[in-house]
């Protein structure tokens, strides 16, 4: 079958992407094909069904594999800076179609337009970083303890890099790993969620039409569409050295056992618990900005969306009235209308959740401020919208302790020193982003601190969604512990090596040792 949905702009956006036809879900380069079961794709914006694509086999997997191993041979051999003027290319590719791609995001996946144009400018970014950093990929040198000897630490492209992501960020994760991947001189696999397989069939043109162009070889980026098991045929291969996953706590602890099996390396970013900590020195007008854009924002579909709001009790009912008057403004429909602030949830699942969870937070004794519910009628045929809720709680309640991919936001109340808010704050076995409100600088600095916020990103006066690219990206306990994008996070890309070269005509052992023959 092929494209079906043409509102809104969707079809001269996808004309724009080079997308025409789509019956195919793998592809090792300008070419796509697929034999499997078709795979379809709804809009939760409006209900349509916008294309269907064919998903991989294992033999169309074989395929995929063996092009990537045989890409890798060459692509490592080019100097990185060559590669990273091939990242600097996509990304001015990327600046041409950005509009397109990021309606198609908005479209497919039912976050804002302007979200959509977000997402697609954090591919951009990262494709700016990749190219510098492509000329700084450092290693290290040492003295060595013994004459005539010198000693050193390189870093060496690790092979194929397989990757699977979410759907709520459709396509710049991917750019996060495969920007970094390349220029470190890796291929890459990619299985995007089957909830967005446009944007990765989207993504992949736009990649392959640079390689094409520059005479590179197919497979430095590959593309498979299917469901989980298709996951499961990257996390099994020990073809692939790393495996870097995107999902739900569940699905990170399979991909790490079934990857640790085989003694591979897992790049593991998973759930998120965020909270904002708000003190009594919190600026109001900030914290309400911060933690409404963070509850909402995305539908709440973010791993970094604020979850908790833990407020001192000081000022709990003026931050919640704040809230609540706020959360009236907001404009709930058609994400690619720029007036509105929230678009759909992915899908009915997601509301079913969304629904589960609201009557579980009741059911376990805190009270609905907004009540929530799923809206209907013009506009809403989709059956993926849903009002932004707020309930107070606390925080040993089971379901606080859980992620819900929705706009709910728990208001939970402290008391006494920062500490305390501190304490509540890491009580959950999630540990990605944070954020305190406070204009204290003792409390701020506490905060960040080693007894401070146990969570990979640590904010002080902004929400816990936002990052961006220049810092390291990811969280520690359930989370994952992986870091992707900014700083340092190039080295889970390569291999290390330490390198010990003797320029003398003799040979001395470590530690004094002697051996004489």
């Amino acid at each position: 079958m092929g494209l079906v949905a043409t509102d809104f702009g969707i079809k001269e956006a996808l004309d724009q992407l080079g997308i025409k036809e789509v019956n195919a879900g793998s592809s090792t380069g300008s070419d796509f094909f697929a034999s499997g079961e078709m795979l379809d794709s709804y809009s939760p914006v409006d209900g349509k069904l916008i294309a269907s694509v064919q998903s991989s086999t294992m033999d169309d997997y074989e395929k995929v594999i063996q092009t990537a191993s045989e890409a890798f041979k060459s692509w490592r051999k080019i100097p990185a800076p060559q590669r990273g003027e091939i990242v600097r290319q996509f990304g001015e590719r990327l600046r041409e179609l950005k509009e397109p791609l990021g309606k198609l995001v908005s479209y497919e996946m039912g976050k804002s337009f302007q979200e959509g144009l977000g997402e697609v400018q954090e591919m951009i970014d990262i494709c700016d970083f990749a190219v510098g950093l492509s000329r700084q990929l450092h290693g290290l040198t040492m003295h060595s303890e013994r004459p005539g000897h010198r000693m050193y630490e390189q870093y060496h492209s690790l092979g194929i890099v397989g990757i699977i992501s979410a759907f709520n960020f459709p396509v710049a994760v991917w750019a996060w790993n495969t920007a970094l991947a390349w220029i470190c001189g890796d291929v890459c696999v990619w299985k995007p969620s089957e909830k967005t397989p446009l944007c990765g069939i989207a993504c992949q043109h736009i990649a392959a039409s640079v390689f094409k162009e520059n005479n590179l070889p197919e497979g430095i980026s590959c593309l498979i569409n299917g469901n989980y098991t298709v996951g499961e045929m990257m996390t099994t291969d020990r073809r692939i050295p790393l495996v870097s996953a995107t999902g739900s706590i569940r699905m990170g602890k399979i991909v790490a056992q079934k990857v640790a099996a085989r003694l591979g390396k897992s790049l593991l970013e998973l759930g998120g618990n965020n909270a904002i900590i708000v003190s009594p020195d919190a600026d109001i007008k900030m914290t309400v900005i911060g933690a409404v854009f963070g509850a909402v924002g995305t539908a709440g579909q973010r791993c970094t969306s604020t979850r908790r709001l833990i407020i001192h009790e000081q000022i709990y009912d003026k931050v919640k009235d704040a809230l609540v008057s706020a959360y009236s403004q907001l404009r709930i429909g058609n994400p690619l209308d720029q007036n509105n602030h929230v678009g759909p949830l992915i899908d009915k699942d997601a509301v079913r959740m969304y629904e589960e969870a609201l009557a579980k937070v009741v059911q376990e004794g805190g009270k609905l401020l907004l009540e929530g519910g799923k809206l209907s009628g013009e506009g809403y045929e989709s059956g993926c919208y849903v009002k932004p809720a707020i309930a107070e709680a606390n925080n040993d309640f089971e379901i606080v302790q859980h992620e819900t991919f929705a706009p709910i936001l728990y208001l939970l109340k402290y008391s006494g020193e920062i500490q305390n808010a501190i304490d509540i704050q890491n009580g959950v076995v999630q540990g990605l982003s944070s954020a305190i409100m406070t204009n204290n600088l003792r409390e701020a600095e506490q905060f960040l601190s080693v007894s401070g916020s146990d969570c990979g990103i640590a904010n002080v006066n902004i929400g816990t969604s936002g990052a961006e690219i220049g810092g390291a990206f990811g969280g520690e306990k359930e989370t994952g512990g992986g870091r992707e994008s900014g700083s340092d996070a190039w080295k889970i890309y390569m291999r290390r090596q330490t390198n010990t070269i003797n320029y003398t005509t003799e040979l001395p052992l470590a530690q004094g040792i002697k051996f004489d023959l």
